[in-house]
């Protein structure tokens, strides 16, 4: 899953450029010109086969040089317009430069070449969840579930469109699916992903004791420990009802608990 909040100014590194200052000798001090832009990798070849594009453009893409890399998907879509794929990952491209209406155009092109496309509904919700169109992008992840029900990641993307609803039980089932598929996958995503996309201290402290909570019902003790400090960290202010929520039974059985919750973490200041 795009699993980081894309709502931020892009890095200059991300548009591929470089943009040298020359200045002429008989220039006046207070006089500069711009170079032209010059390109940091060769334009596509024509001679190149669509598979060869198609590979260019990964590398790039995979270097961050998102632009470059839409550059090679164009071309390759140009020798091979019916591939699905390749414009899945031309979407993805102009999703990372922010570029949300070019973005949904190849999702939709990918999804008229393959109808059972999984990933490019979900890709569909992201550019929803992104701006702000929970109920929307709620609908493309349902889609792409009933293509492919056991991703991990389009579950979790559902719980996020469900949390920023503050529908916390639908996102909690969500939540809870995607668990059970891969237990892993909020370590990977809890900063980095969703959490980092929410508004406010509180949205992500009640998201981690969330993750506690569902990590405890499943005997993870481990994971539910780490992601109560979290939410502690954070500062939830309703800690106090993991001495009786059911989920915690046993968790509070557990030494590492009583050493917690007599810790008290304090909270870190966002």
């Amino acid at each position: 899953m795009f699993r980081t909040s894309f709502h931020r100014a892009l890095p200059i590194a991300l548009l591929g450029f470089l943009t040298p200052i020359a200045f002429a000798q008989n220039w006046p001090s207070d006089q500069i010109q711009i170079a032209p832009p010059m390109r940091q990798v060769p334009p596509p070849s024509s001679t190149a086969s669509a598979a060869e594009l198609e590979k260019q453009g990964d590398d790039l893409r995979a270097g961050k040089q998102y632009l470059d890399a839409i550059d090679y998907y164009h071309a390759a879509l140009v020798k091979g317009p019916q591939s699905a794929a390749v414009s899945n990952k031309l979407g993805i491209a102009e999703l990372m430069l922010q570029r949300f209406k070019p973005a949904g155009k190849e999702f939709e092109q990918a999804i008229r070449v393959n109808r059972t496309f999984a990933e490019a509904y979900n890709n569909l919700g992201v550019i929803n969840y992104e701006r702000r169109k929970y109920g929307a992008s709620i609908k493309q992840y349902k889609k792409a579930l009933a293509i492919q029900p056991d991703s991990a990641s389009f579950y979790s993307n559902l719980g996020a469109s469900y949390f920023a609803r503050k529908d916390f039980e639908h996102a909690t089932e969500a939540y809870s699916k995607a668990v059970q598929i891969d237990p892993e996958i909020f370590d990977r995503t809890s900063h980095t992903g969703i959490a980092a996309q929410m508004a406010s201290p509180e949205d992500r402290a009640h998201y981690d004791y969330v993750l506690a909570k569902l990590y405890a019902k499943m005997g993870d003790r481990d994971h539910s420990l780490q992601f109560l400090r979290k939410s502690m960290e954070e500062g939830y202010k309703d800690v106090k009802d993991v001495y009786t929520a059911p989920e915690f039974a046993e968790l509070r059985k557990d030494a590492r608990f009583a050493e917690l919750m007599k810790a008290k973490p304090l909270a870190i200041p966002d």
